[in-house]
């Protein structure tokens, strides 16, 4: 018979295979594209939890039914109306499942949303920001531009769809920040040590950008990226400054986008 101090080491074992395995079927899902072994791993890992950790089980079924969603859905860079509302839709249903049955049907506050609007930013913080405008402005022109990634979103052929370009890139940025950090990460870092569940959110987040057309090097990039913003989150607590930090990034983001299809912003708004 195991000991009390043996029961505690083998489930805290078991979380990290489940929780692994839920992590590990981003990349199978989003970057490999092997379904099969994707959904086994959701599957397998629920099926460990299930066993060993029912508090982990049931935090992992509300992540395993957003990744399951997600997997459906068919995530690429159309700036279509119709695909942006069907998008929007899932986006939304990704997010709010897991927070409305935490909730209200765990009855915990687990997953929570703090924007912390009103809170002043420290000198160190408006340091950062900056850093993160220097950063964006040297890197992701080189990144897109020389690897091609910039292909993998449509050109802006008219103002309605340089606003749609502009709207979806930073929707998708908040959308990014809501359920990769403040519902995966959390999640994780329930059961977990937090560089543990931060390695975990960033694969499921890196996984989810190189699906969206960060390709390349670009996998390697938005993982460090993802590690980075929710080592700032457990700082700072805010959901709004990681925010403002990730819409930096896709203000440059949506500038090189613009300029890598060779359209000038003036001349489409004034056509």
């Amino acid at each position: 018979m195991l000991t009390p101090a043996g029961q505690v080491s083998s489930y805290r074992f078991a979380d990290l295979m489940a929780a692994t395995l839920v992590g590990l079927s981003g990349p199978l899902l989003f970057v490999l594209h092997m379904p099969l072994l994707g959904y086994g791993a959701l599957l397998v890992a629920l099926g460990i939890s299930y066993f060993t950790n029912t508090s982990l089980f049931r935090d992992l079924t509300l992540l395993c039914a957003s990744l399951l969603i997600m997997s459906m859905v068919p995530i690429n860079t159309d700036i279509s109306v119709s695909h942006m509302l069907i998008m929007g839709a899932a986006m939304l249903t990704i997010v709010g499942l897991p927070y409305v049955i935490s909730r209200y049907i765990y009855k915990q506050h687990l997953i929570r949303f703090p924007w912390h609007f009103n809170e002043p930013w420290s000198g160190y913080k408006w340091a950062y920001l900056g850093l993160v405008a220097v950063v964006g402005y040297f890197v992701l022109p080189y990144y897109m531009i020389t690897t091609g990634a910039y292909l993998n979103w449509p050109a802006a052929d008219s103002s309605a769809e340089v606003i749609r370009l502009f709207i979806g890139t930073n929707v998708l940025g908040i959308w990014d920040e809501l359920f990769f950090i403040c519902t995966a990460f959390v999640i994780f870092g329930r059961h977990l040590p937090f560089w543990v569940a931060n390695v975990l959110q960033a694969m499921l987040f890196s996984s989810f950008l190189f699906e969206l057309g960060f390709v390349a090097w670009g996998l390697p990039m938005t993982f460090v990226f993802a590690l980075v913003q929710a080592y700032i989150f457990k700082l700072t607590h805010s959901l709004f400054y990681i925010v403002c930090i990730h819409l930096l990034f896709d203000f440059f983001l949506f500038l090189v986008l613009i300029h890598a299809h060779n359209r000038d912003v003036l001349n489409i708004f004034l056509y």
